[in-house]
């Protein structure tokens, strides 16, 4: 890996630049990324976001999202532009995996690749690398790039700030989570200063859902939800048919999880969900519990200790009795 300060010399001069990030974009891949696309515009570089699925529709609002490029949908147009690349930035993952299709022509490409992430266990496909497991957000450590690290605090504008704020705001749990540190204040107040519209922003996230939404939230919450009180333990299970009765669509199962972690006294909440290629898994936990380790060793993921998430090739079923089968294992924990 080269030394990152070499990274200032390539952004001295105007480049073709790549920036994508994971696979179905939370706040804070997409607000870390067009947080970056705003900045790099005004230094003068030709840039493209290229995501690698499609993403939640209360985030369009996004600025510049307009110049996003899907994939899935735009797969010769993504291909060219990353082989041209000079420079990708890699936002919120840590692996290729977690880009699809994607990360084979990211891997291909003869551009240098700068991984901006938080997550444990960074693998070395980035040539170079800003990363720190402690930051609460992507978005975080893109602010930390514009502003220490390129030591440009004036490119900080309203556009880049909205974005910057949503990315920290969502990955933070709306600041409740422990790394929403006093440092982590202090860059939201920057933001705010700089023109981020926090309840604009905070109305448009988390205020904008369907009907059919908040209908499928309580269908989950009074139909799909379980508590094991001997594990302190709570699991919602959504099948497909619970998807297609309420014509859910990408976005609307976010912080559904959350819920269960509600609950007073339980320390692990689990989400699992049958969707048309796999079953997917997300863990939240409170204190010390290892949500991160569950996943890693059981359901082929990983994220951090009290956000995690994982999948498996097995049936809904087999996946659902796994991970009940699991809370044994770890009920001394579950109980401290």
């Amino acid at each position: 890996m080269v030394n990152i300060a070499a990274l200032k010399t390539l952004l001295a001069e105007p480049k073709n630049i790549v920036i994508t990030t994971h696979h179905k974009p939370d706040g804070d891949a997409m607000g870390s990324s067009l947080g970056l696309y705003n900045y790099l515009l005004q230094k003068g570089h030709h840039v493209h976001v290229i995501t690698p699925t499609d993403y939640p529709i209360f985030l369009h609002w996004l600025p510049n999202n307009g110049e996003v490029l899907i994939y899935t949908d735009k797969v010769a147009e993504s291909k060219q532009l990353v082989a041209d690349a000079d420079l990708i930035f890699c936002l919120d993952f840590n692996a290729l995996s977690r880009i699809n299709e994607l990360g084979e022509c990211v891997a291909a490409s003869a551009a240098k690749k700068v991984m901006i992430d938080h997550h444990l266990d960074p693998e070395d496909f980035d040539d170079y690398r800003f990363w720190n497991v402690n930051a609460c957000s992507a978005a975080q450590l893109v602010y930390e790039f514009i502003v220490d690290f390129m030591a440009e605090p004036e490119l900080i504008n309203k556009d880049v700030a909205n974005c910057l704020y949503t990315g920290i705001m969502t990955d933070s749990g709306s600041f409740r989570f422990p790394n929403t540190t006093a440092a982590v204040h202090r860059i939201v107040a920057h933001l705010i200063e700089n023109g981020a519209e926090n309840a604009r922003i905070h109305q448009l996230v988390y205020d904008t859902s369907t009907e059919s939404r908040l209908k499928f939230l309580g269908h989950c919450l009074s139909n799909r939800l379980q508590v094991f009180e001997e594990y302190n333990t709570s699991l919602i299970t959504v099948s497909k048919e619970d998807l297609a009765m309420f014509t859910i669509t990408t976005g609307d199962t976010e912080g559904l999880v959350n819920y269960g972690l509600a609950i007073n006294g339980i320390r692990l909440a689990a989400l699992i969900i049958e969707r048309p290629d796999r079953v997917k898994l997300s863990l939240r936990s409170t204190g010390d519990f290892p949500a991160n380790e569950i996943c890693k060793k059981y359901f082929n993921g990983g994220g951090h200790r009290n956000a995690a998430g994982g999948a498996s090739d097995d049936s809904f079923e087999k996946t659902i009795e796994t991970f009940k089968t699991l809370l044994p294992t770890y009920k001394t924990l579950l109980l401290q």
